[in-house]
């Protein structure tokens, strides 16, 4: 048999690794399998299909690291998760995280519906059940893709827990209570995300070379939907134009490109846009409760950052432009998730 180099020291029995270096500096490298008679197999250049290559070639069972969740899990994480967008790679480890102690040491052969459905009645966030068990889904069919297991996803055909979509409605009341409390950076987001309907992360990465001559240019990171948002309307600037030559005008000194920043002109961020939102709630809270009303105050409390979106949709009253403002291709999901006041009604007489 072959000795071996050091860097194949790890490698099964038989099995081989081919290097060639590239212009680029970077080493080509694939793997092979050197049967009793001396022929070389090639097993391809991933290195875990290699290994199950070799455990069929070998008659033995797929290496045990790629047998149980486990070694799934963190080829995933590797391999599926690092690709994905900063919020998206968040949520996947989380929900990965809460996976991992019941699936972690289970064959993935082991794993049946009736499994999924104790996990999920087990879960008291039954919310984020719903998302957890979704990840885990696309976790076998990435299996699957991999050779990994031939079974049907066991997910498929597992009832979800119910959800009742977010409804909270900050209306005028709450709005301008906050919205007096808040720092001028604050107001520029605020005013921003409802003008837009966008989402807080895409309201911050709001530039001012996106103005594209009478336009916005708008391309939502969740979604990558691309949006021209009109500045102008017959002619002149309208409230969003307006707006956005507001507030370069404020921030000239600045060398920041971004409409949202600091009174010291850094680009605001997740956190400092948090921070901010936090202070002025409280301060709106406290204000309401010093005149007596509880009521406002408990409103106030529930408002967050991210109801402004939902807030621009459900004012305005043609569902298809509120649909088309928001970046969605269905307006039922405007109608069932972002339309949160109720339907006009006339009185009885």
């Amino acid at each position: 048999m072959r000795p071996r180099k050091a860097e194949t020291r790890n490698l099964p029995p038989r099995m081989y690794q081919w290097t060639r270096p590239r212009k680029s500096g970077k080493d080509w490298i694939a793997y092979y399998y050197l049967d009793l008679t001396g022929k070389a197999i090639p097993l391809g250049k991933d290195l875990d299909l290699a290994r199950i290559k070799w455990a069929e070639l070998e008659a033995k069972e797929k290496p045990l690291d790629l047998r149980t969740m486990k070694g799934i899990f963190d080829r995933y994480i590797r391999d599926i998760v690092s690709k994905k967008a900063p919020r998206t790679q968040k949520d996947n480890l989380s929900e990965i995280k809460q996976l991992r102690p019941m699936f972690d040491s289970a064959p993935i052969d082991s794993i049946t519906p009736a499994t999924i459905a104790g996990y999920r009645d087990a879960r008291t966030a039954k919310v984020r059940a719903n998302r957890e068990i979704a990840t885990l889904s696309h976790v076998f069919n990435i299996a699957r893709e991999w050779g990994l297991t031939t079974k049907e996803n066991p997910c498929q055909g597992v009832r979800k827990n119910k959800e009742t979509p977010r409804d909270y409605y900050a209306n005028d009341v709450v709005w301008d209570a906050v919205y007096k409390k808040a720092a001028q950076e604050l107001k520029d987001a605020m005013d921003l995300a409802y003008l837009t309907g966008q989402r807080p992360a895409d309201v911050l990465v709001m530039r001012k070379d996106d103005v594209e001559g009478e336009y916005l240019g708008v391309q939502q990171n969740k979604t990558h939907k691309k949006l021209r948002i009109q500045m102008t309307a017959g002619g002149e600037a309208n409230s969003l134009g307006r707006l956005i030559a507001e507030i370069s005008e404020r921030n000239a000194q600045h060398v920041s490109n971004y409409l949202i920043v600091s009174r010291h002109g850094k680009r605001m961020t997740a956190t400092m846009l948090r921070k901010r939102w936090d202070i002025a709630r409280e301060k709106a809270q406290l204000a309401a409760i010093e005149i007596g009303d509880e009521l406002l105050a408990t409103k106030i409390g529930g408002f967050q950052f991210r109801d402004i979106r939902p807030k621009a949709a459900s004012e305005i009253l043609d569902v298809g432009e509120a649909s088309l403002l928001l970046g969605h291709t269905k307006g039922d999901i405007t109608e069932r998730v972002y339309r949160r006041i109720g339907a006009i009604a006339k009185p009885s007489k």
